[in-house]
């Protein structure tokens, strides 16, 4: 009985023993996950800061953040109408304080579609409580950046030259966008204008991030494919600003792509040339990596995988009818052919240039899409293709080998006019034998070019 009685008093010391031993990991595994937890939010606030109510554009992005959710919801309230006609360019909507101005609204939210943006996803990102971000970078830029707080799409104030730019040749965009969905060039998702009486009229643009999501993203280079003026100092000094490196600080390494090499600097020479049509120059490619975990190296082999990655791309363009079912099987991975054809565009609309306030849009009318074929089918699985990854931004995210690199092409809106031509001169006085930015469409589009090829592997 004795024994028994010390038997039964060891047992319940053994279960407090395990229970004391199992809340002690317990408390240990929550106290990681807080440590975790702070530590992502502090990287995740690293170059940014919120724009609260201490922040001087604090009030201007209240009024945006308004005005924006207005304008997504009257495009939600009236969906499907792809091809605007003349009046519906430009609407105007009058809030207290402010009025708000939107271009071509249903194209841009025929674009949001073709990525798998939802409008609700749009509203929640750009209208949410949380504050927008601003960046502390060492971008010369004098214009004003914001990124809603879930770093998923960009604000940027432009000129009203700029905006008149992009509006006056939105057609031949989209069209190249339409012909090539796997382009590299950021997808601009909305344009418009907040007038606040008596105090300031400025233009802004909504942009997808090319860096999303950037919580392991540690580098970002900005490259123009050129040599003068591209250094940036690395060093921080300690504080936390978002340097943005250049060409001369990618000295020695390369863009790691394995099989996509191939199609990715074909993509490149496609859009440089697209952009040479338009005159325009001075345009950058955004880079940047991370390291693939090997969950993410594993799955990207996986059939289940390929099967999804293989339909988000033919997911961007029209799919056969059912009667006339693709006969095309399934790409490799990583299956490119090459292609170095231009955009096949035909002249692009001119910029206008004008004293007047407002922006004079011609009538947009987009190519109406006939319906697909096999033989059509085929030159879209041949052309400028590639397997997506499984990501919400997967237009601007390409899978190497070990690495995962976000690319994009920028500023897309510098055409070279007389000031340019200018400029031109100067540097060639100032830089005799350098490479410089301010060179004609045509030479900065090859120089870009065989920068990417140089640096692909």
């Amino acid at each position: 009985m004795r024994r028994q009685t010390l038997g039964t008093g060891q047992s319940t010391e053994l279960q407090v023993s395990q229970m004391a031993e199992r809340k002690a990991a317990g408390t240990s595994r929550a106290a990681r996950r807080r440590r975790w937890w702070h530590l992502r939010q502090r990287w995740r606030m690293v170059g940014v800061f919120e724009v609260n109510q201490d922040n001087e554009f604090y009030h201007l992005t209240s009024m945006i953040k308004e005005g924006m959710h207005a304008s997504i919801q009257t495009t939600m309230d009236t969906p499907g109408q792809d091809t605007p006609a003349a009046e519906d360019v430009k609407v105007e909507q009058t809030h207290e304080g402010f009025k708000m101005q939107t271009f071509a609204a249903s194209v841009f939210a025929k674009l949001r579609r073709s990525l798998d943006i939802t409008e609700e996803e749009y509203m929640n990102s750009l209208c949410s409580d949380n504050c927008y971000l601003q960046f502390v970078s060492n971008s010369k830029s004098k214009a004003d950046f914001f990124i809603t707080n879930d770093k998923r799409f960009f604000l940027k104030t432009q000129s009203r030259r700029e905006v008149r730019f992009l509006l006056s040749n939105l057609e031949a965009y989209m069209a190249h966008l339409e012909k090539y969905p796997h382009s590299l060039m950021v997808r601009f998702l909305g344009v418009h204008r907040i007038v606040i009486p008596n105090q300031m009229k400025k233009y802004f643009i909504v942009m997808q991030s090319v860096f999303y999501p950037d919580e392991r993203i540690n580098i970002r280079y900005d490259i123009k494919g050129c040599e003068v003026g591209r250094w940036t100092n690395p060093d921080t000094g300690g504080k936390q600003v978002l340097k943005v490196l250049k060409d001369n600080n990618f000295e020695g390494q390369s863009i790691a792509l394995g099989q996509e090499t191939d199609w990715f600097a074909n993509q490149v020479k496609v859009d440089a040339a697209f952009l040479r049509g338009l005159n325009v120059l001075d345009y950058s490619l955004l880079l940047a990596h991370q390291p693939l975990h090997r969950d993410e190296l594993e799955g990207k082999h996986s059939l289940a995988n390929l099967v999804l990655r293989t339909t988000k791309s033919v997911d961007l363009v029209d799919s056969p009818t059912e009667s006339n079912p693709p006969t095309i099987p399934l790409l490799k991975e990583g299956e490119v052919t090459s292609d170095t054809t231009g955009c096949g565009l035909g002249q692009p609309l001119a910029a206008a240039e004008g004293p007047d306030e407002g922006i004079p849009l011609q009538e947009i009318n987009l190519p109406t899409k006939e319906t697909s074929t096999d033989t059509e089918m085929q030159e879209f699985l041949e052309h400028h293709r590639r397997l997506l990854p499984n990501c919400k931004n997967a237009i601007h995210v390409i899978d190497g080998p070990d690495r995962r690199h976000f690319v994009g092409i920028i500023d897309i809106f510098t055409v070279y006019g007389w000031k340019k031509k200018l400029e031109n001169l100067w540097k060639n006085l100032r830089y005799p034998g350098r490479d410089f930015s301010t060179v004609r469409p045509t030479k900065y589009s090859l120089r870009f070019c065989q920068w990417i090829q140089d640096h692909s592997q």
